[in-house]
């Protein structure tokens, strides 16, 4: 059975940037959304439920037609969701340093210059989705739930997710609004850790 993992922080620990009202929203009802769901679609396929969540992402193609848009769109939002409240810390925001950071210079010219094409990405994602740093330093972006690890990419070491459910409380229609508040909450710790852990 898939759980829901348990916050790193309390509710409220993102203070102005992301609410409470928001955190309890997106952590307690559509990330459990997303495992109740899952777990309902694998009951139906018990030779899955042992397979480890990454594993079943990387092989969408060879599951099950009946299981395979549930894995993808309710594991993908899990998958998702579970780094999400990672990639966020109240002690976050500021710059990257060391390997990191270098490497978004080397690639971006600055951390600035990442930052505006990361946001740029970010707000033109159609509809519901994220963005996502690769180790490679390339920004992309998936629609819906979908995950790097689905087309066959490296996991990736940052996302953001740009559903409205993860703003429209506290920002209304303004994703630009949220896109730019949520670089003060950003785990760099945790993202130079993936990094660290790829090579």
């Amino acid at each position: 059975m898939h759980t829901l993992p348990d916050l790193p922080y309390s509710y409220d620990a993102l203070g102005k940037y992301i609410s409470a009202d928001i955190m309890k929203l997106h952590h307690d009802k559509h990330h459990q959304t997303y495992v109740d769901k899952l777990n309902v679609a694998l009951d139906a396929t018990p030779e899955l439920k042992e397979r480890p969540l990454e594993e079943l992402l990387k092989s969408l193609d060879t599951l099950p037609e009946g299981v395979r848009a549930a894995v993808r769109n309710q594991g993908g939002g899990h998958y998702n969701h579970a780094l999400f409240w990672q990639w966020m810390s109240p002690n976050g925001g500021g710059e990257p340093t060391g390997e990191l950071a270098e490497k978004l210079v080397e690639r971006y010219g600055s951390y600035q210059g990442f930052v505006d094409e990361f946001t740029t990405k970010s707000l033109g994602v159609f509809g519901s989705g994220w963005a996502w740093l690769q180790p490679n330093m390339d920004i992309i972006t998936t629609s819906n739930q979908d995950t790097p690890i689905m087309q066959g990419l490296d996991a990736p070491l940052l996302g953001l997710d740009v559903w409205e459910h993860a703003y429209y409380l506290d920002y209304k229609n303004k994703r630009d609004d949220y896109v730019k508040a949520w670089w003060n909450v950003v785990n760099w710790e945790f993202v130079a850790g993936r990094l660290k852990a790829n090579d």
